[in-house]
């Protein structure tokens, strides 16, 4: 999709500056159809596996049994057992704020899962104002027959302020290995607060594992807002993972034009909405990262976009040639990005047409790639499994 014809389908929905994320492909193109097992006639060095079809898919992890939770936006968890085919749905979730961007968003598991059956989950919330992103914890119980409930659910973390609009939420969620819990939030397309510390709106948070601040985060001593913060300057991150030496590594829409990915450090600036490597939609000029050193620079800039969506850094088996690459979804541009890093350096290595929107990435228990298709419009998302040629 070019940058005019996704500005024009931005404004289309109310979603302006959205850079791709509408959530709203017809239904034609989220049934796009890889082939339902094979390896690609055009040399992807993986087989493409259809596993299930979901109602507008968001995220998804695994659990310790190799069953996968998997959020669909209008609120519904489910249990699918890739082993039977089977799925079931989880019970307690909290009512969420349906529409354009918002709804059920991210699931993670506790890093001590096995021992305290902690689930994390992050959703658009309604509220005096409008609406924002929380997170909510709480613990996973499982029955015999395939489905389970959330016990006793706890909001843990809510964006502020709650504002008008269905956009740019993020509220994307991942553990470090110190087990403190780290939250991507959006600017909700309204540009300034991204730089307003005090607001969490445009920053990266983070926060103990209940929520509470770490007395060692960069803003600790101010209090309030502004106590949670780690970064600033961030637009729409929808990705944050850590590499292996505990680097950590967020992606996020850029305007028209101008996606990043970024290494984002303790009390840094990033400088959204006052510089971008994109303009403004209505095609007003925003000053590029270069001409204000005061504001970090992306690793990687991308224009033409790729709205990146989901994020891992591959540590599996399957394709150890791999190992230590990052991948990203990418919705307009229907693709697997494959990202290279070198110590604080990264650049896009490859890039696989997926022909379709692609939601979510993550990793199977057996080195596996999964990924989840964007359901737009109340469509169905595919499932899709990622093996070496020979596995498949």
């Amino acid at each position: 999709m070019s940058k005019h014809l996704l500005a024009a389908a931005c404004a289309a929905f109310l979603l302006a500056a959205c850079n791709g994320d509408t959530t709203a492909a017809p239904a034609a193109q989220a049934q796009s159809d890889a082939p339902a097992a094979s390896a690609a006639a055009d040399g992807r060095p993986f087989a493409i596996e259809e596993i299930a079809r979901f109602a507008e898919p968001w995220a998804m992890t695994f659990l310790p049994d190799g069953r996968l939770l998997v959020t669909e936006k209008a609120g519904t968890l489910k249990l699918y057992d890739p082993a039977r085919g089977t799925s079931g749905d989880i019970a307690g979730v909290p009512e969420v704020a349906y529409g354009g961007q918002g709804g059920f968003g991210d699931v993670v598991l506790h890093p001590d899962f096995d021992a305290n059956h902690m689930v994390y989950i992050s959703y658009a919330e309604a509220g005096d104002g409008g609406a924002g992103a929380a997170v909510a914890r709480a613990r996973l119980t499982l029955d015999g027959n395939g489905s389970g409930a959330l016990e006793n659910p706890e909001v843990i973390w809510r964006q502020v302020p709650k504002v008008s609009g269905q956009g740019h939420y993020g509220h994307r969620i991942a553990f470090d290995r110190d087990g403190m819990l780290w939250i991507s939030s959006g600017d909700r397309q309204k540009f300034d607060p991204a730089q307003d510390m005090q607001s969490t709106m445009g920053k990266i948070l983070r926060l103990n594992d209940d929520g509470s601040v770490p007395a060692d985060n960069p803003f600790a001593d101010r209090g309030g807002a502004t106590a949670q913060i780690w970064s600033l300057g961030h637009r729409n991150p929808l990705g944050i993972v850590f590499d292996a030496e505990g680097r950590l590594w967020n992606h996020e829409m850029g305007p028209k034009g101008g996606d990043e990915l970024n290494l984002v450090e303790r009390g840094v600036n990033y400088g959204y909405p006052i510089v971008s490597d994109g303009e403004h939609y209505d095609g007003r000029p925003i000053p590029d990262h270069s001409t204000n050193p005061d504001y970090r620079a992306p690793v990687i800039s991308w224009t033409p976009v790729i709205s990146p969506a989901g994020f891992i850094i591959y540590d599996g088996a399957q394709f150890p040639d791999w190992r230590g690459n990052g991948f990203i979804g990418g919705l307009s541009s229907q693709s697997l990005v494959r990202i290279a890093f070198d110590g604080e350096s990264a650049r896009e290595a490859e890039r696989f047409d997926m022909g379709t929107r692609i939601r979510e990435v993550e990793q199977g228990p057996d080195g596996a790639i999964w990924l989840l298709e964007d359901g737009g419009r109340g469509a169905e998302g595919r499932l899709l499994k990622l093996t070496t040629p020979a596995a498949g």
